[in-house]
Order: structure tokens, then C-alpha cells, then sequence
């Protein structure tokens, strides 16, 4: 028998990395010995304290059944709390607060919830593929803004502005940026939910990385206001190292999060209580944790831009996130051969911009999920590139 996909699966594209592992595994079976700097999985362990959680509830009889749909009244207060704290964000644990299986589930479920067929969204280029594809799936049309080096790879307001906004009903943005590592600033935000205001659109900032080499962590939901047309997504992934633990979250507009938890109520069963209660000690972390964790980004970080250097690009050396965002050689005219040939010579596969869209042609993408021995290989691999061989 032969299966017939639906029209919405059809038109989307498997998802980059998980092709390009398979690729890679085949090369490294080939005995190839290859390193990836492609995907943003945290390798460094998460908090002790939080394993050490997960396995107290663990040997609890009782922590093994269906969870509240909301989320344990312990975490979505624990999640305010840590928004209190890092962000002067007050955020009320009972309505403004929705716990998620990771937040690229809450791409996904905003969309479903909020979107109908030949609606209209804002998707940044270049950007999360998601996005796009979360809004492709819920049936509505894309509309992509420009987010270029010229601008600080902030939205050209006044382009905008000249668009047909009739009909969007919602605008992704990401700072600090993945993948151009841009950080926002309060006027930005300030602009955006002005702009969200203006034209009846709801905003959803995207904030996993804003604990990442990043001095000042920021929300959108800062701005005076900004709950009246925004929420914001944010992730145990990057900040505790927990990318497979699934923790995320909804934060803001209480209308929003009720319309995601009627459809996450038909799509999961909760998230596991020893899960929820590790989350809450994770979340329970000090400003040291986080220096911690930023010592050893930011000496991948500089290791990385020598890479940059060795392979002739250029790059923006105040950058925030888990990557290194580069400008390729003027003499290269693609992203996509250079970062072949890359891995072609060295088994180094850095991801080419064009992933995140047109406007990621002309640079690549230096992932910092790997320890200093796979740097210190790659620097001296690089030493030995030559892209005219």
C-alpha cells in the first residue's frame, strides 16, 4: 500500500541537522574522523544539584503518573521567581506562566493555537527555520523581514512599515540573535512592542540564549506594556545545559498561554514530575553558576574566532549565544561550497548561513558545543586549509 503524506507534511522539509547527521555519520563510518561545530547541543553537564533532584523523585512511588497539563504549582512558581530575579519581570505563576516540553514545542503549539488558514506571519531572514515551518504547517503565509549586517541585524522598522500588514497576526523575533549572535537593547524592545501595538500584532520573542555570554540577560516582557501583545519563549537548554531534558516555557499575555494549553492539552500528558521538581532546583541556581558556565564559552569563543581567522573570515568579535557568527572571504561566492570544502579538507563541518534563510548567504555558523581539546584540533586542522587546492 502505498502511503499518501498530508499536503502540510508534504511542503515541509526535513529539518536540516537531522539530514546533515546522517551524512556525517556516514563519513565517520567511512573512518573519517570527523568534528562537528554545526548544532547547538550543550555538551557541559547540567547543575548537580538538579540530577541529584531528579533522583530523589525518582525513587518516589508516587511521582510516576499523568502531571497537571499546567505544569506542578512548583515550577510555574519557580519559573516567576527566576523571571523576578534575572529579568524584574513579574509574572503571575498561575495565568502568565505555562511550562512547556521545550520551547521549539511552544513554536509550534503558538502557531496551532493562533494561526488560521491564510494568515499572515513575520519571520525573521535570516532565522530559526521553525519558525517558517511552524507557521507553514498551521496553514499560514510567511512574510520574511530582512535582518542585515548594515542594521546591527536589527528589523529595518521603516521597511516594515511599507509591507502589506494586513492580516498578520503574528511576528517572531530572537535576540540575543541565532544565529548573527546580536544582542537587543531596551529601545529595541521598546520598538517592537510599539510596533506590535500599532498594527495588532502579537509578538513572540524567542530567548533561550540570554544567558549566554551575554552581560545584561534581557526580556521583551521588560518593556512597560508589553504583555498586551507579547510573550516570550525561554529554555533550561542553553542556561542549565539540560537540552535534553525538555524544560521550557510560555511567559506573558494570559490569553495567549490559555489558548496554547487547550492545544497542549491534546498533544501531550504533562511533563514527568521528577523532570518538573529538577527544573525548579536548576532554576534555584546562583549568579555563580552562570559565571561558571560563561568562563568556559567565552575561552571556546576565543578559540573559535582564531578558527575564523585561519579560514580568512570576519566577524563581529561582541557576539552572545552559543555560536561564533562569521562573514566568509570575499573571493568565496557561496556559504554553502565553502563550508563543503571546509569539510571536504579538515572533516570539519561548520554550518553554512544559508540554513537560516538568503540572508545567511555570505557566512557561517561556529558552534561553541564542544570542549577545548575539539577546538585545539580544529585550530590546527584549519592551519593546514587551503581553499584554491
Amino acid at each position: 500500500m502505498e502511503i499518501q503524506t498530508s499536503r502540510r507534511i508534504g511542503e515541509i522539509q526535513e529539518y536540516y541537522f537531522s539530514k546533515k547527521r546522517q551524512e556525517l555519520e556516514m563519513l565517520s563510518n567511512q573512518g573519517v574522523k570527523v568534528i562537528n561545530l554545526g548544532i547547538g547541543s550543550p555538551d557541559l553537564p547540567p547543575p548537580a544539584e538538579m540530577v541529584d533532584m531528579l533522583n530523589e523523585i525518582s525513587n518516589k512511588s508516587d511521582s510516576h503518573g499523568y502531571q497537571n497539563y499546567r505544569g506542578s504549582d512548583e515550577l510555574r512558581k519557580a519559573i516567576s521567581e527566576w523571571y523576578s530575579r534575572y529579568y524584574g519581570v513579574s509574572a503571575c505563576s498561575n495565568t502568565e506562566v505555562l511550562p512547556l516540553m521545550g520551547s521549539k514545542e511552544g513554536i509550534m503549539h503558538l502557531s496551532m493555537a493562533l494561526l488560521n488558514d491564510g494568515d499572515k506571519v513575520l519571520v525573521p531572514n535570516p532565522g530559526y527555520p521553525v519558525y517558517r515551518a511552524a507557521s507553514e504547517m498551521a496553514g499560514a503565509q510567511v512574510l520574511t523581514y530582512s535582518l542585515l549586517e548594515q542594521n546591527n541585524f536589527y528589523p529595518d522598522f521603516d521597511g516594515l512599515e511599507k509591507l502589506d500588514l494586513k492580516g498578520v497576526k503574528l511576528m517572531w523575533v530572537n535576540y540575543p540573535n541565532m544565529p548573527t549572535g546580536t544582542r537587543a537593547t531596551l529601545p529595541l524592545f521598546e520598538r517592537i512592542i510599539e510596533f506590535g501595538k500599532k498594527h495588532g500584532i502579537l509578538i513572540c520573542h524567542d530567548n533561550p540564549y540570554s544567558f549566554i555570554l551575554n552581560p545584561e540577560p534581557m526580556s521583551i516582557l521588560q518593556v512597560e506594556g508589553a504583555g498586551e501583545v507579547a510573550v516570550e519563549l525561554n529554555s533550561l537548554s542553553k542556561s542549565h545545559n539540560m537540552a535534553g531534558w525538555r524544560v521550557g516555557m510560555m511567559v506573558g499575555n494570559a490569553d495567549v498561554l490559555s489558548a496554547v494549553l487547550r492545544f497542549k492539552t491534546n498533544m501531550d500528558s504533562g511533563m514527568p514530575l521528577p523532570v518538573q521538581l529538577a527544573a525548579v532546583a536548576a532554576l534555584a541556581c546562583g549568579k555563580e553558576w552562570f559565571s561558571n558556565l560563561n568562563a568556559e564559552y567565552r575561552e571556546r569563543q576565543r578559540i573559535a574566532k582564531q578558527i575564523a581567522g585561519e579560514l580568512d573570515c570576519t566577524f563581529n568579535p561582541d557576539q552572545s549565544g552559543l555560536f561564533l557568527w562569521v562573514k566568509i572571504p570575499p573571493y568565496m561566492v557561496e556559504s554553502e561550497t565553502f563550508s563543503g570544502e571546509i569539510l571536504k579538507q579538515l572533516g570539519v563541518f561548520i554550518t553554512p548561513g544559508t540554513v537560516f534563510g538568503s540572508n545567511g548567504e555570505g557566512y557561517l555558523r561556529i558552534s561553541l558545543c564542544s570542549d577545548l581539546n575539539t577546538f585545539n584540533e580544529t585550530l590546527q586542522r584549519t592551519r593546514q586549509f587551503n581553499i584554491f587546492r
